[in-house]
């Protein structure tokens, strides 16, 4: 594969970045109620597309971009989805995040700690500015992605609203959203949103199929993986191409062993917390809390609510310890074994 997108925090081998991307699944409806709006001359100045993660926001986001301009004039613009060339001028420009019409802000890469930050700051919200002071080569849309808002702080989002309140003509804001709920009621008032669903279990598998990944080819076991995934295309190349799946499998048995071995943890935590391990990690902190968050939900609806309660309160308390394990760089084995006994601690009560 050819790699043209500079690197991102949530790139992965081998996988084609959203803005590399010439095929969108499952959203071709969204792509054209708003290539419909372009045409009627009603595109809004402020989009917001809300989703879960990994089901192709950004992609939209992307699609979207290439086709605004590729027909710079609505009136001239066709009804049909173009889809993107990959050997053309501009797919290439906006893929590579060259082309003078396309800013692209997410986690930026700190030179001193050789590591992508943890949040998009106000340092890149303010290069809005300076894109929007240069005019467009050619008269045509300036737009600018935030991907996503969730990761904005106070500051970035605080300037981002001055930006939303009075853009330049010809220009389009796109917010990429997980948990829209967390963003400021005032952003989001300035934005048209977008609801994108889950991807359903046949789009799951084209999307691993498009990236040359295999798919497992009975019915049942797709929709078991489309279940495991939430619906979202990251989480399913993860948990099939980056030992998810294993790792659920092993957290899963260990959580509600009646007796756990030292053994098994510890072989748990070296399967997760190597040098080269990162998604491993992150695949694994991830099941621990949807494990707490299910189990949670189940005894509220059970009625048992002292249960839910405290594993509310576990799912809080691990929250915070990895935070803690990822802002101060702690040791991930023995930050996955804290998180083990935990969790086997809190389900045998």
């Amino acid at each position: 594969m050819e790699r043209l997108a500079p690197e991102q925090h949530d790139s992965l081998d081998e996988t084609p970045d959203p803005a590399e991307s010439t095929v969108l699944f499952g959203h071709e409806p969204a792509l054209r109620g708003l290539i419909a709006a372009y045409r009627a001359g009603k595109l809004p100045h402020a989009l917001l597309f809300v989703g879960p993660r990994g089901i192709g926001k950004s992609t939209l986001a992307f699609h979207l971009a290439q086709y605004l301009l590729r027909f710079p004039s609505s009136e001239a613009a066709p009804d049909a989805v173009a889809k993107p060339d990959p050997a053309s001028p501009l797919f290439r420009q906006v893929a590579s995040g060259a082309h003078p019409g396309v800013l692209h802000l997410t986690r930026p890469f700190n030179e001193k700690t050789k590591a992508f930050k943890s949040v998009l700051t106000v340092d890149e919200i303010r290069k809005i500015n300076r894109f929007l002071s240069m005019t467009s080569h050619d008269g045509g849309y300036r737009i600018v992605i935030v991907d996503p808002a969730d990761d904005m702080n106070t500051n970035a989002a605080n300037a981002l609203l001055k930006n939303l309140e009075e853009p330049p003509a010809r220009t389009l804001f796109i917010l990429i959203a997980h948990s829209p709920g967390s963003l400021l009621p005032t952003i989001r008032s300035r934005c048209q949103v977008v609801r994108l669903h889950p991807l359903d279990a046949e789009d799951l598998a084209r999307v691993l199929e498009n990236a040359g990944m295999q798919v497992v080819a009975d019915a049942q076991s797709r929709a078991t993986l489309a279940a495991h995934a939430g619906g979202s295309a990251r989480q399913a190349i993860l948990l099939t191409q980056y030992g998810g799946l294993e790792i659920a499998e092993a957290l899963d048995k260990i959580a509600r062993a009646p007796k756990m071995t030292p053994a098994e943890a510890h072989k748990l935590a070296d399967a997760v917390a190597g040098k080269d391990q990162a998604i491993q990690f992150g695949l694994f902190n991830e099941h621990v809390l949807e494990l707490l968050g299910d189990a949670a939900s189940a005894a509220a609806r059970d009625g048992d609510l002292m249960r839910a309660s405290r594993l509310s309160d576990a799912w809080r308390d691990l929250r915070i310890a990895m935070d803690e394990a990822d802002t101060y760089n702690l040791d991930r084995k023995q930050h996955a074994l804290n998180m083990i006994f935990r969790l086997n601690d809190t389900f045998r009560m």
